[in-house]
């Protein structure tokens, strides 16, 4: 089924949705701050009445009174934190999965630029939210109240504070100002050498065999430098700006204490008022402040928001699907073409059309577009133009839960995960009697049944990380028996006898044939002979365009007549024209084509060229 574009952004959703947990978070800090008001009103009852009055039954009261208040104030905290928790952890609960699915998505359109950076910027999003960091946003807007108080106390010490409150706010600014440059800086540069060390350790067989070890540490310490340099001229910056923070609050909480003597003396206030006056003012500053100490955090957590809506901000929850019915396995390619992000065309217009158990070979020279070509025709790419119809449905717009069940895809790169050769090769469906039994069809299918036997747990055994504990040939039967799992009408397979030996394309071969006569479209790139007895129909692609298409019979006899004219001059060649031969042979040249009537079989000789060519 289609996917619609009706639903919004799952990030609009999700932070729609929120809204509705933040305005219960508003009123807890509300109360909170309203009751954070006690400590001051009791220094003022206590100055007022108690110590005019000498009244112990007051003291009490207004003792218990703020004790009640003070426990309602915790309980309010405990609530207010774990509201944050859980918003926290819905939040990952939800977005995780999109950002894993826009992840996955965006490596396999962009090979080389995989990482699992979404999930770390969620992750410090959420964290941020069950973190202290987080209090002075909250408390700020209430800073106001303070202000108001003092105001009510006496107009002189609430302009004082006010004003103070003002010069705390720049400081705050400039702290922004100052860090916000280097913080980014040092963040790219820390996101570059996070790149960096994964992809040393993801071919740590090929650092240490080949001795690259040193450069590339060289490279990574650079961008780590360069990561710690932008940290600490952030770190000093803010240091500074807290520093002057603090001083300027104490002195202001000075300067409010010597303004309230200054009344008191005046009698124009009582000695209650002029404590509960610097009280006010500390709780009025204390989320500002707080801001300046947390501000990195804040920064991170803003900036891997924002990086969360670039991956996000475009992509949709994922939504149940209607299964299409099973398609008989009618393929179409209708004028496709690819291009590169900088508008260069990796493909060209390629068209062909193959019927239900047919089978079709790709070749070329190496850089012609073939593994382009086949992960389009998978679905793993969209195109830039043209489509790729299975049964008539685009298989870029079809649902990937739904479309994954008719397509067996083998890539170039087997791509094999971490858990029991079951798992991998049921595609991590759930296991039971009836999927187990097709992960045994599959594999006899392909096989690899008596090999897999033969591992230390058979079927259940581990294969670690990418399929670590297999060798090359062995990874790739597993990949094949994962292809055919399920019987699907589409098999794409991407150089599936490359790793394998003389056993195992003798498997491969027999594999071809059996889903063939089972009525299974299969699309193969090739580069030995003995695989193309199996095919019906061959596409040569020559620098991403289709050079030529049709039936084995007549690409082979096109080939070979291109060939001709250049082996009677063969001999009288120099050694070092082979690759002016082998262009020809691969039909650089776009001379007229012969006549597409019914060709004798090409000999022996002319499949090798064919083969070796490809």
């Amino acid at each position: 089924m289609m996917k619609t574009s009706q639903q919004p952004p799952a990030l609009q959703v999700v932070m729609k949705e929120a809204r509705r947990a933040i305005r219960p978070l508003i009123w807890f800090s509300g109360g909170i701050n309203v009751l954070m008001l006690t400590g001051a009103l009791y220094m003022l009852q206590v100055y007022h009445r108690v110590l005019s009055s000498h009244s112990l039954e007051t003291l009490v009261m207004l003792s218990l009174m703020a004790a009640g208040a003070l426990v309602t104030m915790a309980g309010l905290e405990v609530v207010r934190g774990r509201l944050l928790a859980t918003v926290g952890s819905w939040m990952n609960a939800r977005l995780a999965p999109v950002l894993l699915t826009a992840s996955v998505e965006y490596a396999a359109s962009a090979p080389g630029h995989a990482n699992a950076r979404p999930l770390r910027d969620l992750d410090q999003v959420r964290n941020f939210f069950t973190s202290p960091s987080i209090f002075p946003i909250l408390d700020a807007p209430w800073a106001p109240l303070f202000f108001a108080a003092i105001f009510v106390m006496h107009p002189w010490l609430g302009w004082l504070a006010l004003c103070g409150g003002i010069v705390l706010f720049a400081l705050a600014l400039l702290n922004e100002y100052l860090t916000r440059k280097p913080l980014n800086e040092a963040a790219s540069a820390q996101s570059r050498a996070y790149v960096q060390a994964e992809a040393a350790i993801r071919n740590a067989e090929v650092v240490q065999a080949m001795g690259m070890l040193k450069p590339l540490l060289e490279g990574w310490k650079a961008q780590q430098d360069e990561a710690n340099k932008g940290q600490v001229l952030a770190a000093n910056r803010g240091s500074v700006i807290a520093a002057i923070a603090r001083c300027h609050r104490l002195a202001l909480q000075m300067a409010i204490l010597g303004l309230g003597a200054y009344l008191v003396l005046r009698n124009e206030a009582s000695p209650g008022i002029m404590i509960s006056a610097s009280i006010l003012m500390g709780r009025a500053l204390s989320p500002v402040e707080q801001a300046i100490g947390t501000w990195k955090a804040t920064v991170g957590a803003r900036a891997a928001y924002r990086r969360l809506t670039a991956v996000a901000g475009q992509h949709r929850e994922a939504t149940p699907v209607m299964p299409l019915p099973r398609p008989k396995g009618r393929f179409e390619a209708d004028n496709l073409v690819l291009a590169r992000q900088g508008g260069e065309h990796i493909l060209k217009g390629v068209s062909f059309r193959l019927n239900p158990g047919e089978a079709m070979a790709l070749i070329g020279p190496s850089g012609a577009g073939k593994t382009s070509l086949a992960r389009i025709l998978a679905g793993a790419w969209r195109p830039s133009g043209g489509r790729a119809l299975l049964d008539g449905m685009d298989v870029a717009q079809w649902a990937a839960e739904d479309r994954g069940h008719y397509v067996g895809y083998l890539p170039q790169d087997i791509e094999l995960f971490a858990g029991t050769v079951s798992e991998n090769i049921c595609r991590f469906a759930n296991i039971n009697p009836a999927v187990f039994n097709n992960v045994v069809k599959a594999a006899q299918l392909a096989g690899v049944h008596e090999l897999i036997k033969g591992l230390p747990k058979g079927y259940a055994t581990e294969i670690g990380e990418s399929g670590a504990v297999l060798s090359g040939g062995q990874r790739q039967r597993i990949g094949l028996a994962r292809a055919l799992y399920g019987d699907p009408p589409l098999i794409i397979l991407d150089e599936p006898n490359s790793n394998l030996d003389r056993e195992g394309e003798d498997a491969l071969i027999a594999a071809l044939g059996a889903v063939k006569m089972a009525g299974a479209t299969i699309i193969l790139i090739a580069h030995r002979a003995n695989i193309m007895e199996k095919v019906d129909k061959i596409l040569v692609l020559n620098r991403g365009q289709q050079d030529l298409f049709g039936s084995r019979d007549y690409v082979f006899n096109e080939l070979a007549a291109r060939i001709r004219p250049i082996t009677h001059q063969v001999t009288q060649m120099p050694a070092d024209s082979t690759p002016e031969i082998s262009a020809a042979v691969l039909g650089v040249s776009n001379g007229p084509r012969p006549s597409s009537k019914r060709t004798p079989r090409p000999s022996a000789l002319g499949t090798t060229i064919v083969a070796n060519q490809a």
